[in-house]
């Protein structure tokens, strides 16, 4: 295969998206949350292996006419935002006006988020909650917090997408890189364990996701809380 057809070949793996976003999405209407998550579990490994896989083939030099950033924007929309506020919604785990609100304020403010362009930091990282809706909502369906607990949270994870607090990326960051990277796996093999019990999962898993998602909220604060002494040298 030439160069070009491996960069249109990335591409299309990040096409794909689209079609795991479509299937999770019926899934969702029929309120199969399972499988839903299943798909969307899916477009998640497939999001995090096609960057590494896009860089490594030049895409953006070798089949520039296709907008890599753009598509991936598209899906991520999508499989992270639309579709998880969906099933939110749908489900019940917010009753009335709360479930309402959670939708509304998820849609809205990712949007906003999704084209701002100071959402990367210098170190791959991002500011903000990136809008890992996909992430969250599916331990609330593991765990089933308290609705109140759970509209908090909404609220706080949206309000710092406006903020400059730090939250890794679990590929693209680099320090910390190898335990980003276990966690991140950690929690995927974990969602899709309660996935498949339908949401009926052991103890164990459930303060697996919790001690995972944590991690994956948390680790970016505290590399700004506790910065390399080289960066924080440099920065004095």
């Amino acid at each position: 295969m030439t160069p070009r057809l491996q960069a249109l070949a990335v591409h299309l793996l990040t096409a794909t998206g689209a079609v795991l976003a479509m299937l999770a999405m019926l899934a969702a209407v029929k309120e199969q949350w399972s499988l839903m998550y299943l798909w969307l579990v899916v477009a998640l490994i497939v999001d995090g292996i096609d960057g590494p896989l896009a860089r490594r083939f030049h895409v953006k030099t070798l089949w520039p006419t296709y907008d890599g950033v753009l598509l991936d924007l598209i899906i991520d929309y999508l499989t992270y935002v639309f579709i998880p506020a969906f099933a939110l919604f749908q489900s019940g785990l917010l009753p009335g006006w709360t479930g309402w609100c959670a939708i509304i304020v998820i849609t809205y403010a990712s949007v906003l988020y999704f084209v701002d362009t100071r959402m990367k930091t210098k170190d791959n990282s991002f500011a903000g909650f990136p809008a890992c809706w996909n992430m969250v909502v599916l331990t609330f369906f593991a765990i089933e917090p308290n609705f109140w607990i759970m509209l908090l949270i909404v609220l706080a994870l949206s309000a710092t997408m406006f903020t400059n607090f730090k939250f890794i990326h679990p590929v693209r960051t680099e320090r910390w890189h190898w335990l980003n990277l276990a966690m991140t796996v950690g929690w995927i093999g974990l969602a899709i364990w309660v996935a498949t019990l339908d949401f009926v999962a052991p103890a164990i898993a459930e303060i697996g996701l919790i001690l995972t998602s944590l991690y994956l909220a948390l680790a970016g604060i505290a590399q700004d809380l506790f910065p390399e002494r080289g960066a924080q040298a440099d920065g004095g």
